[in-house]
């Protein structure tokens, strides 16, 4: 199957290294980009008018906390995964979990839940949104073999480290080096602790255990102190923004990064479902608070929640190239804002309208149900298009 989306306004790409693209047509083949330019015209299944609208990949949520059936810790919630991807996100990766009633905590036990939730999510998507989930939260005793184990059996994260037993970097560092070795992308808890159990980790403990990712760097939900932040942009490994955490400490993040020429190891996450609640716009809002108040141009931070991400977690998407995977969203200012477009609204302040979501190349959402309504929206002008979402 072809489909050819043209009459684009903006190719935002998604690379912080080459943030706009030029050109205003994009075809897609079988779930992946085969066409970047202007003027194609193929002869596709399905053809797309974006009306002079904005093309950006498709937003890869970094934090979230997936859940099985209807349960979370502290907010119960239906299909909040759905409604994310309206908030224009098609990726989402599990920072620990699952969370369940009665969650195992032996070795055993553990094991088995974050393989059951690796190959569950990987046969299941939520409205179409690709879940990585299968993070297991560390636990004292546990040795290399639990990880050769679970990288063997299609585990590729490991949760939270602070969220379990193992709460100092001399117990943390072996695994994590274990975990990497295995394929394992890392991501470790920073600030105050979050639940109950959970333990405060500071900039000391990271160093020591060497993760690939800084959790929430500005707090889930309470932050390090800037000069812990500080030492930690300083080194190579990514640092991850949340929604959910502290505004101060994000911008000053930024500031940090920026200075250092380091803002392609920024990631960006919501860190839901939590106590603050579920924010379906949570990684539009964060882009749009790193633009408008963090001076960051609106299609690098477009690419702290895509490409930087896509790359930390080697990923076949998050960018706008030919033989990535289509995930895409198709956005504009919203209706009665000051942006001309979707990257000056995120620069005045305004979450964009999302009037079209895909993935793998397939329309999921036509108008958001969540964002403000777009000033312009795409339009299927052949083939089959999605049904619009309600306000």
């Amino acid at each position: 199957m072809k489909t050819l989306i043209r009459n684009i306004g903006q190719l935002v790409s998604g690379d912080i290294r080459r943030p706009l693209l030029d050109g205003d047509s994009l075809v897609i083949r079988d779930g992946t980009i085969v066409g970047l330019g202007r003027g194609l015209d193929d002869d596709a299944d399905t053809v797309i008018d974006a009306h002079g609208t904005t093309v950006l990949p498709g937003l890869i949520d970094s934090h979230v906390h997936p859940v099985f059936g209807d349960f979370t810790p502290r907010q119960r919630t239906v299909d909040f995964i759905d409604s994310m991807m309206n908030g224009g996100v098609t990726t989402a990766i599990s920072a620990g979990e699952v969370h369940l009633p009665g969650r195992p905590k032996d070795i055993v036990g553990l094991k088995a839940l974050a393989i059951v939730a690796a190959k569950a999510y990987a046969n299941f998507r939520p409205g179409g949104v690709k879940v990585h989930a299968g993070a297991p939260i560390l636990e004292l005793g546990m040795v290399e073999s639990d990880f050769a184990e679970m990288a063997a059996a299609g585990v590729t994260l490991v949760g939270e480290i602070g969220l379990g037993s193992v709460k100092t970097g001399k117990d943390a560092a072996p695994m994590v080096r274990w975990a990497k070795a295995h394929g394992m992308t890392v991501t470790i808890h920073t600030g105050g602790p979050s639940i109950a159990g959970s333990s405060p980790i500071d900039a000391d403990v990271v160093l020591e255990a060497s993760p690939d990712v800084v959790g929430h760097i500005n707090g889930g939900t309470t932050s390090l102190a800037p000069a812990e932040i500080e030492r930690l942009v300083a080194t190579d490994m990514a640092v991850e923004i949340v929604q959910c955490g502290n505004v101060k400490t994000a911008l000053h993040t930024l500031r940090v990064a920026t200075a250092a020429r380091a803002t392609h190891r920024i990631i960006v996450g919501n860190d839901a479902p939590s106590g603050t609640g579920v924010i379906p716009l949570g990684v539009l809002r964060t882009i749009s608070l790193l633009a408008a108040v963090g001076g960051l141009p609106p299609a690098e931070a477009v690419a702290c929640a895509t490409g930087n991400t896509a790359r930390v977690y080697r990923l076949g998407r998050g960018t706008l190239a030919e033989g990535r995977e289509a995930d895409l969203v198709i956005c504009d200012a919203p209706t009665g804002g000051v942006g001309r477009d979707a990257l000056s609204a995120l620069a005045a302040g305004d979450l964009p309208g999302i009037s079209m979501v895909l993935i793998d190349g397939k329309i999921t959402v036509g108008r958001s149900r969540n964002t403000p309504p777009a000033a312009r929206a795409a339009e299927v002008v052949k083939g089959h298009g999605p049904a619009g979402g309600g306000h």
